[in-house]
């Protein structure tokens, strides 16, 4: 696929949602990073980007892997593509493809080279499996939906077959690069993608949503601290009145410390203690809300959010219950969400184990970030 030249559209008006959906990170990356990943990956062994004054400084600042070049994009999509098109001196194939489906896989960005390599295009569509009615002015019609599709990105094809069809053709009366191709005389072929969701396009808020729920990140945190005299037991960032706390390097909060290795392993950073070892007297008895707090900061620095955190406290005594609110409040301030976003449980070995014999107790955490 070396002469496959990828064309990414990051030129259209982006911020009907309130915010710009090329540029706001998911998960990490932005839409322009996630669809620029599958076309390599995909098999495009080059890039045009076809940009906006708003998404140009941040596609140059992108450490593109292949040889790559950046054109003005044009006021509709179809002037975007010509001029992407006509940048192109020499390619076998072009995939053109809207950097806002960002959830297209690298394998349809492949089938769909393979398919244009053989039979001059691979248009990547999604089957109709709702009912679907056109309506008339006085009749409802029920269309067969195995004779529907919906018309996704990447479309592609030989290089000179839509080159023809953009320099021939009328690009006011398109809003995709297949009816250009059919109105110069090709007939299309097209790659079916099972679920319609699986490549849809950054439009509403539902779909930002999906975004999230598709690119999210998990991790899961445990600890354990022994119970001794003489120490104050803290778990979540509340003092709890008890006879014995929590023996630790730190301030020994098992719950906080479990929320930090699973927040730090959803973001793939380590774990507690690289971060913050127990041979560094800067973290002797240190808040361990305020380690929370310095991981949220490289998570965020990491285009990353915490999304959901839900976590379970073992031990037999004290009880939890009644200080659950205060733990969700405070964790939720220090990882910037709301409290509904923590949950806190507690359970009992029923006097079994080192937990149940009142030896120490332990948490576990499970953690998402978007």
């Amino acid at each position: 696929m070396s002469g496959t030249v990828g064309i990414l559209l990051c030129a259209g008006g982006s911020t009907r949602m309130g915010f710009d959906k090329l540029l706001t990170p998911i998960a990490g990356k932005t839409a322009i990073e996630r669809s620029l990943a599958a076309l390599i990956s995909g098999g495009a062994a080059r890039i045009v980007f076809a940009v906006s004054p708003a998404t140009r400084a941040f596609v140059e600042s992108l450490d593109c892997p292949v040889p790559n070049q950046i054109v003005e994009g044009g006021i509709t999509r179809a002037e975007s593509v010509k001029h992407a098109l006509d940048a192109i001196a020499r390619a076998d194939i072009v995939a053109i493809h809207d950097a806002a489906r960002c959830m297209v896989s690298p394998e349809t960005v492949r089938e769909s080279i393979i398919s244009a390599e053989a039979y001059g295009s691979g248009v990547v569509a999604g089957k109709v499996t709702d009912t679907i009615v056109q309506l008339g002015d006085s009749i409802v019609t029920t269309l067969d939906r195995e004779k529907l599709i919906r018309m996704q990105t990447p479309q592609t094809f030989r290089f000179e077959r839509i080159k023809h069809a953009y320099d021939t053709g009328d690009l006011s009366a398109v809003t995709d690069d297949c009816a250009l191709y059919i109105a110069a005389g090709y007939e299309p072929r097209f790659v079916l993608i099972e679920g319609e969701m699986a490549n849809e396009k950054l439009t509403t808020g539902a779909d930002w949503q999906l975004a999230l729920a598709r690119f999210a990140r998990f991790g899961t945190g445990f600890d354990t601290h022994k119970l001794v005299k003489g120490r104050k037991l803290i778990l979540g960032g509340v003092e709890i009145p008890f006879e014995k706390g929590l023996l630790g390097h730190s301030d020994a909060d098992v719950l906080t410390h479990a929320i930090i290795d699973a927040l730090l392993g959803a973001a793939g950073l380590g774990d507690i203690g690289r971060l913050f070892p127990d041979t560094d007297k800067t973290y002797q008895n240190a808040d361990s809300i305020l380690l929370l707090e310095a991981v949220v900061r490289r998570i965020e620095e990491n285009r990353l959010r915490v999304s959901h955190v839900d976590a379970t406290i073992i031990c037999e005594r004290p009880k939890i219950k009644p200080y659950a609110p205060a733990m969700q409040t405070r964790l939720a301030s220090a990882m910037h969400i709301l409290p509904e976003a923590v949950s806190i449980k507690a359970t009992t070995t029923e006097g079994m184990n080192d937990e149940g014999r009142g030896l120490c107790i332990s948490a576990s955490a499970i953690a998402s970030l978007v």
